[in-house]
């Protein structure tokens, strides 16, 4: 079994990073956490609850994935640069940018990509208390579903923090928390960025 591995795009970086996987001639997809093998990982040292950072599979794929928190100026150009690419994504809406930007979320969903909950209001969720955190869960839960239909299952805390009552709650309201293992190095120059990317894919 392969490793399925998961990307995380940081919007300044979308063109870089889409045309350096590219360029590796990596095959991108998404695979539903519901086709694939996935177990709650613990820490056996501190029973400390992990999200999901990758998946088996027998196939060399990886996720891409970006968080939509802020902003939709890129959006057009992204969604192109993607379907020329013959490429699809996860993208993390809060429900903020849901109200804010219900045409965007459309266009995503019409393209075919993934959408998945990146909370209502974008909060510290190991902050928050269960119910706090099923309520951010449930309200963009709520306005992704009554613009698009889509009952959402994937699920990324906001500054990728998380804590055992995060990783439970998710799990209690039907959501697989999904964290990254690739980031796109935002502080790296575009020469080492494009040599990480690229170790990054050797396995395959």
């Amino acid at each position: 079994m392969k490793l399925f591995k998961a990307i995380h795009i940081k919007k300044k970086h979308i063109l870089f990073a889409v045309a350096a996987i590219a360029c590796v001639g990596v095959v991108t997809c998404v695979v539903p956490p519901a086709a694939t093998k996935v177990s709650l990982i613990i820490s056996a040292k501190n029973e400390r609850k992990l999200p999901i950072y990758c998946v088996e599979t027998d196939k060399p794929q990886v996720s891409i994935s970006f968080d939509a928190a802020w902003g939709a100026e890129d959006t057009d150009q992204l969604l192109q640069i993607l379907a020329d690419n013959e490429v699809k994504a996860t993208f993390f809406l809060c429900g903020y940018w849901v109200t804010d930007y219900p045409e965007e979320v459309k266009k995503i969903a019409e393209a075919g990509h993934d959408l998945g909950n990146h909370s209502s209001t974008h909060p510290h969720m190991n902050q928050l208390s269960s119910e706090q955190i099923a309520k951010e869960l449930a309200d963009c839960h709520k306005a992704v579903k009554d613009l698009t239909g889509i009952e959402m299952n994937l699920f990324r805390p906001p500054f990728g923090e998380y804590n055992n009552t995060v990783i439970e709650t998710s799990f209690a309201n039907s959501y697989y928390p999904i964290q990254w293992d690739i980031d796109t190095l935002e502080r790296k120059t575009t020469a080492q960025k494009s040599r990480l990317l690229r170790q990054s894919f050797i396995p395959f």
